[in-house]
């Protein structure tokens, strides 16, 4: 214990950094010079101030911010434990998503970037899964200092995510009513894929028939589905909502409308092998833009938010920790696939 004390006490006499700053800093260059090792148990709080003499909740806001930085660990009754040696790491985040679909990607991707290399990132999926999503929350629960969380739309889920304190918590993608104090950046569904189909509605009524394949009980949004029942009905456009993608199952004169990249993968290679041309035998609008969309057979029309713009928000928030609640925009853009 004699040189981890050494280390904090050599900081006493830097007037420009707080008490919790020192020990914090103390524990630091103790790891760095091997005097700390992964696995080592630091002394307790009550040793901590019984030696150096500063307030209890001085040592615990010092070990709870080496907690946030991914370098400590509680364990209940049995202390804390030196975890890692990533000592330039600012900040450790939880980061929990869906699934890797191609646009969560691009939001990974740009948030990783923003943030940079001083915080650690580590990403979890849960499909969507409401026990899935439990045990995430249980095994990561205070052990990151910030929380960035695409919720699953489940109010019963709002308890688990207000054991975490506002400060930490992010929503971002999907909307999840929490507290006023609670921060998010989200998409809307409902209303604007309503609204963007109204603008592509001149073009859908050129054909025949509009179907949209959606399945209950996936991550697809129930809202788009809403948007498209009430979009059919009020321009009175004949209409089909298809579970699953079934292959050659293609008819000329239908607009089809998917959310899902996987059924859309599968309509393209139908089309191509059924030599159907995209944007006239048949027509495709899909969910949430990328660059493959971009260029695949003369561009997807796609309904999207910037999934680039939410990541770099999120990163922010991450940096400044500011109060926040936002819906991102959502956009039409215009291709050759309808």
């Amino acid at each position: 214990m004699l040189p981890l004390l050494e280390k904090i006490y050599d900081l006493q006499d830097i007037h420009t950094i707080s008490k919790h700053e020192q020990i914090v800093l103390g524990i630091i260059e103790a790891i760095d010079s091997d005097i700390l090792k992964v696995g080592d148990k630091l002394p307790s709080i009550n040793e901590m101030v019984a030696e150096i003499g500063y307030a209890r909740k001085t040592f615990v806001k010092a070990y709870t911010e080496l907690k946030e930085r991914g370098l400590v660990e509680s364990k209940n009754l049995k202390g804390y434990y030196i975890i890692s040696r990533e000592t330039k790491v600012t900040l450790k985040v939880a980061l929990i998503l869906f699934a890797f679909h191609s646009f969560q990607e691009d939001f990974y991707n740009t948030f990783r970037k923003e943030l940079g290399k001083k915080y650690h990132i580590d990403i979890f999926f849960h499909h969507n899964n409401r026990s899935l999503f439990e045990t995430i929350m249980g095994n990561i629960s205070r052990k990151y200092g910030m929380y960035v969380i695409a919720p699953i739309q489940d109010n019963q889920l709002i308890p688990r995510l207000k054991k975490i304190s506002p400060d930490k918590l992010l929503l971002v993608d999907r909307f999840l009513k929490m507290p006023e104090d609670y921060s998010y950046i989200t998409q809307e569904f409902e209303e604007v894929t309503y609204t963007k189909l109204v603008e592509l509605a001149p073009q859908i009524k050129k054909y025949n028939k509009f179907v949209l394949f959606y399945k209950d009980n996936t991550d697809l949004p129930p809202d788009i589905l809403r948007a498209f029942n009430r979009f059919v009905k009020e321009y009175a456009i004949d209409n089909e909502v298809v579970e699953s993608y079934e292959s050659f199952i293609l008819k000329k004169g239908t607009v089809y409308f998917s959310i899902s990249d996987t059924n859309l993968w599968q309509v393209l290679k139908d089309a191509r092998k059924m030599e159907y041309r995209i944007g006239t035998d048949i027509g495709i609008v899909a969910h949430d833009d990328n660059i493959v969309k971009e260029i695949a057979f003369g561009g997807i029309t796609t309904i999207s938010t910037d999934f680039k713009m939410m990541a770099k928000k999120a990163a922010i928030f991450v940096k400044e920790r500011n109060h926040t609640q936002e819906i991102t925009p959502t956009y039409l853009r215009r291709r050759n696939s309808l």
